[in-house]
């Protein structure tokens, strides 16, 4: 028996409302488009003003000033097949794609809307991969990662012993389906659940975020967040009437 799904988990899109960025890089694919006010941003060392938008690959060093307006911000896993099909978009040695307007995005991501709709994009984005038939040990991995992400101890065994096979075999499998490894999906997970939190509940200390989302302590959470998406918990914590995930 197969599962039929279309979900694709590496993606994080969040909206940030006036904020500006410090000096960053970060493992994710980041695409960055304002539905309302032109912002400035310099990337790889080059200032761009007055833009809508920008593609970056991974480990691009960049920062925004978007002092007004709203930012539609998508981190995508750089080796699921979503950030591989997007690798493909790039030309030789380019290490970014610069929006000037709502309709050179909507073009470069094949919308059929003429005004920016970020949920247009990222349904554009998925309409580029294919359904994926899961074989139903990988379908029953990702049940108990969703179900289970909070638990410390996951390890590759505790994998492989729920759908009995050999670590090795089930990593090979997942990766083919997916495009990328069980231990990116286990960190994805729980970082989107880590941000949903410092997002929705101000009463949570970062370490009680840490902890209840399968982190063994808060700087391992800092170390993951700043690796992933450039930034430390603390700066979504500190600016959370800022910020909000779709």
């Amino acid at each position: 028996m197969k599962a039929t799904s279309t979900h694709n988990p590496f993606i994080l899109a969040l909206i940030a409302r006036n904020l500006t960025v410090e000096v960053h890089h970060h493992s994710a694919y980041q695409i960055v488009l304002s539905n309302d006010t032109p912002f400035d941003s310099t990337i790889d060392g080059v200032k761009h003003e007055s833009i809508h938008g920008f593609l970056i690959k991974p480990h691009v060093s960049h920062f925004c000033v978007a002092e007004k307006g709203t930012l539609n911000v998508l981190n995508v896993e750089p080796y699921s097949a979503i950030g591989l099909e997007l690798a493909g978009r790039f030309q030789a040695d380019e290490k970014f794609v610069v929006f000037e307007t709502p309709a050179v995005s909507n073009a470069f991501f094949q919308t059929s809307s003429q005004s920016l709709d970020v949920g247009n994009v990222l349904e554009a984005l998925m309409a580029r991969i294919p359904a994926v038939a899961y074989d139903e040990r990988v379908a029953k991995i990702v049940d108990y990662i969703t179900e289970n992400y909070f638990q410390a101890d996951i390890t590759p065994q505790t994998f492989a012993d729920i759908v009995f096979l050999s670590p090795s075999r089930l990593a090979s499998l997942f990766k083919k389906q997916t495009g990328s490894s069980l231990s990116k999906y286990l960190l994805w997970t729980r970082l989107r659940q880590a941000i949903y939190l410092i997002l929705s509940d101000e009463g949570r200390t970062l370490t009680d975020v840490a902890y209840d989302t399968g982190f063994y302590d808060l700087p391992q959470f800092n170390k993951y967040m700043y690796e992933m998406f450039g930034m430390p918990p603390k700066a979504l914590k500190h600016n959370s009437d800022l910020i909000r995930i779709y």
